[in-house]
């Protein structure tokens, strides 16, 4: 890869059940199964779960050769408090695996660890359709129902966080221990018919020599108020790892507060390949005070 992070221009799906116009949805507004955050928060006085547990391998098949295979969880609790554009969160992911090389004096390793694990908060910034009034034409259908240049101004948050690394990690450069931050600037735009488009700008591991440089790239599109088709193609850089991955799935909404997803990751490099098969859910409780 180059020295300087490459935005792809695919195009890509986001996760979100339905368009949003305010902070607070009616029914869950999940982030899974993709890793971009949106830029909406859960609203005040909503504590939301999202759980997943995934399988994972991968594969390199130039020196030094090894294989991967092993499992994983992946959470995230997210809590609206004070105001509707703010969110507390507490993510991470711990990952259990066995790396086997494949040279004359093969050796299996077995391992196991967070590979991240991270307190922050988001705020929205802005808001386009804040105290802004959708009134409908009465003269034409169509411009009701037809795309608006509008919407072409999205949502924008910013997140920031507390990264902390234990000793002796696997999945992360010797560097990378204790605390260290991380920043992240969102937007969202959401488009009729069910689509929604999501980028995230991640710089991680802030203050160690293991400064990961990131982008997400989402859209989602909203079959009908019960299914959501949506894919992701994610790039990663820093001199301990650097990736393009991709990932594609779909999410099911049971009930207003409770939601099951399960997605696909693949790359596109040899130095590891890796497979990764995801399935999660999502649930709220929803104690949401309007008077914020």
């Amino acid at each position: 890869m180059k020295n300087t992070l490459k935005l792809t221009l695919i195009i890509v799906f986001c996760f979100q059940f339905n368009k949003i116009q305010a902070q607070y949805t009616d029914v869950i507004n999940s982030n899974r199964p993709g890793e971009s955050q949106s830029a909406f928060s859960v609203g005040t006085k909503v504590l939301q779960f999202e759980l997943g547990s995934y399988f994972i391998r991968e594969k390199r098949n130039i020196y030094p050769n090894y294989e991967v295979s092993g499992y994983g969880i992946d959470f995230d609790v997210h809590y609206g408090f004070w105001k509707e554009t703010l969110e507390l969160s507490i993510q991470g992911v711990y990952q259990n695996d066995m790396k086997s090389f494949n040279n004359n004096a093969s050796t299996n390793n077995k391992r196991s660890n967070f590979k991240n694990f991270n307190i922050g908060a988001k705020y929205m910034v802005y808001d386009p359709n804040k105290n802004k009034e959708n009134k409908p034409n009465i003269y034409s259908y169509h411009a009701n129902r037809g795309f608006k240049l509008s919407s072409l101004i999205p949502a924008v948050s910013v997140a920031a966080g507390v990264n902390f690394d234990g000793k002796n990690n696997p999945y992360t450069s010797s560097t990378a221990q204790g605390i260290s931050y991380r920043g992240t600037l969102i937007t969202q735009n959401n488009f009729y018919g069910g689509w929604v488009f999501v980028t995230n700008v991640i710089i991680d591991r802030i203050g160690n020599d293991q400064t990961d440089l990131s982008y997400i790239l989402t859209l989602t599109h909203s079959i009908n108020p019960k299914w959501v088709i949506f894919g992701e193609t994610q790039g990663i850089k820093s001199d301990f790892y650097a990736d393009n991955l991709f990932r594609i799935g779909a999410g099911y909404l049971l009930s207003k507060n409770l939601q099951f997803d399960s997605a696909i990751c693949l790359n596109t490099k040899d130095t590891p390949s890796i497979l990764n098969i995801n399935f999660g859910i999502s649930y709220r409780l929803d104690r949401h005070d309007i008077t914020n």
